[in-house]
């Protein structure tokens, strides 16, 4: 059985509309050489070993609207579009739309604008919601905790508390058959800085509200928490006052983006 959480309860979140602006489409250089990057299906030169000398001007031209799209606006723009309509990746994508995903991470990880984010950890203080994630709910799991037709994931939101070295992670969800019944998953943990960049998580607590739907998941109430339970280390490799990026121990990403908290 879940054990009650000793917490006051996890305040309500409440969203910033993301509109971003998506970028106008860019032409692939005709001569390229050195670094490559894919991004939505086309293959754009990062870098080149060539010198700009003997390049026509086309080239250039092209070389200086990519130089452009790398700014970190339209980075936040083209990853917002390669995420949209998959879910958060919970139940899987395309490696093609992985590898797109995962590229234009690593752009945006590249302009990292808090270099030691755990010696400025006021960015990462409040509440986040999770846009994507590379962690997945697949076959006989997805079948075994019924997300295939009966039960629908709902909103996953982190409360993030620096002063008390606390995180709490809430999963939303929603039983059909149940009068709609609605309820969430809490996974509460502590963090202590181990570097400049990461931190160790250590779970500490968990519970489902209300009862009737702890009793749809007791049986596999194991198997969910190993799947929500954040406890390992945790690199912050990107987080500005919008958006925050993380790599685990594991060998996952995890993209966020920043919620208002109702008083």
């Amino acid at each position: 059985m879940a054990r009650v959480l000793v917490q006051p309860p996890v305040p309500a979140c409440r969203l910033f509309p993301a509109t971003p602006r998506i970028p106008e489409t860019i032409k692939t250089p005709k001569v390229v050489s050195g670094t490559y990057l894919r991004i939505f299906g086309t293959m754009y030169a990062i870098k080149s070993n060539e010198q700009s000398v003997g390049l026509t001007d086309d080239v250039k031209e092209q070389r200086v609207a990519f130089e452009d799209y790398k700014e970190v606006p339209q980075i936040k723009a083209g990853l917002y579009q390669s995420i949209q309509g998959i879910n958060r990746g919970i139940f899987g994508v395309p490696s093609e739309k992985k590898s797109e995903i995962e590229d234009l991470v690593k752009l945006l990880e590249a302009r990292n604008p808090t270099p030691h984010p755990t010696e400025n950890l006021e960015k990462v203080d409040g509440c986040w919601r999770l846009i994507y994630s590379t962690i997945t709910i697949l076959g006989s799991k997805r079948t075994k905790l019924g997300l295939r037709d009966f039960i629908t994931l709902g909103t996953f939101f982190q409360n993030i508390d620096i002063d008390k070295g606390k995180a709490v992670n809430v999963i939303e969800f929603n039983a059909r058959g149940l009068q709609m019944l609605n309820g969430k998953l809490t996974v509460e943990a502590s963090f202590k800085i181990s570097s400049k960049s990461r931190v160790d998580i250590i779970y500490e607590t968990s519970t489902i509200i209300p009862d009737k739907l702890m009793t749809v998941f007791q049986k596999n109430y194991e198997m969910l928490l190993s799947i929500f339970n954040p406890e390992g280390w945790l690199e912050i490799s990107y987080v500005d006052e919008a958006i925050r990026i993380g790599r685990d121990d594991k060998g996952n990403i995890f993209i966020l983006e920043r919620s208002e908290q109702d008083a």
